[in-house]
């Protein structure tokens, strides 16, 4: 937890992941602009088993195993069965072989802690949430008062005005758990979404990973060469725009809209369908705002001023 008053007080609910683990990364480097109280897990890139193990990795790397990471979602709402990625490697960062982690998971499963965080933090807890929605839709559902405690939720998912990366119709996140996804739109807090419409902007220039990975600094080498690795299935910092979002939110353009995420069975499964014009309103209100525009190099400036103050941290200085 930071000293700093104008923080903003995060929880980041997450799947790692590559582009979770950049994002985790950023928020531990921008504590002016973040207050990191905690990582809880679900399945999504890869098993939960894994994606916990994983936040645990990088914590250990970046030297912030003060950070609380909780253990959540095995499976999404309605199936017994997960969905997993096979853009980040099998074991979900590159496969560039981190070390176990030496700290352990805490006992309280993420949904429970979800809650209790969020009615800890006066003024409300914002939520990062750049994986599959399960963990906060089964918050929602068990205690429908937590909504009054958060301040927003800031989500990577859903792909609006173009095509998915996983079917036709639909993004990963929202397809790994559609019902998640529409219970949480529908409960009415303040949704700012980070989807494929914006993402896919999102790129960096190239040799900028492989700049990091031949640096000879364990930090920087080890998230350059996890970068390295998952740039060649996808190129885009889908999870990192949330955190930027928080810290220099003039990085980015937002429209407002209604947001449904279609869950029935067949090809539209996951589907995010935005209504922007009166005449497609039809009387609902706007319940987020999508991003669809980045400023490309502003996103790789502060990616790149975050490697750097990690560092600087490791090092004390």
């Amino acid at each position: 937890m930071t000293d700093n008053l104008f923080a903003r007080p995060i929880l980041l609910d997450c799947d790692p992941g590559v582009d979770d683990a950049i994002a985790i990364a950023m928020a531990l480097a921008l504590p002016e602009a973040v207050d990191l109280r905690a990582i809880t897990c679900v399945a999504g890139n890869v098993p939960l088993s894994a994606t916990s193990r994983n936040a645990l990795r990088i914590l250990e790397l970046l030297g912030r195993t003060d950070i609380p990471v909780h253990a959540g979602s095995a499976r999404r709402i309605m199936s017994p069965e997960g969905r997993n990625s096979s853009a980040h490697g099998a074991d979900g960062l590159g496969g560039i072989d981190l070390p176990d982690p030496k700290a352990a998971l805490q006992d309280e499963h993420a949904v429970d802690a979800i809650r209790r965080i969020a009615r800890e933090t006066p003024g409300g807890l914002t939520i990062c949430a750049i994986g599959p929605l399960t963990n906060i839709a089964l918050a929602l559902l068990r205690d429908p008062g937590l909504a009054d405690h958060l301040r927003e939720i800031v989500l990577m998912g859903g792909a609006c005005f173009g095509p998915g990366n996983t079917t036709p119709l639909a993004e990963f996140n929202f397809y790994a758990d559609p019902h998640a996804a529409q219970i949480v739109y529908d409960f009415g807090i303040p949704i700012v979404q980070f989807g494929l419409d914006v993402t896919r902007k999102a790129l960096l220039s190239d040799g900028f990973s492989a700049a990091l990975a031949e640096s000879g600094n364990a930090v920087k080498s080890a998230l350059g060469r996890m970068l390295g690795a998952y740039e060649s299935r996808d190129p885009c910092l889908h999870d990192p725009c949330v955190i930027v979002w928080l810290a220099r939110p003039e990085l980015f353009q937002l429209i407002e809209a209604h947001v449904e995420v279609l869950h029935g069975e067949g090809p539209g499964s996951g589907q995010s369908l935005a209504r922007v014009q009166e005449r497609h309103l039809q009387g609902r209100k706007p319940n987020c705002r999508i991003a669809t525009e980045v400023d490309r190099a502003g996103l790789e400036a502060i990616l790149s001023d975050c490697v750097d103050r990690l560092v600087r941290m490791q090092q004390g200085a």
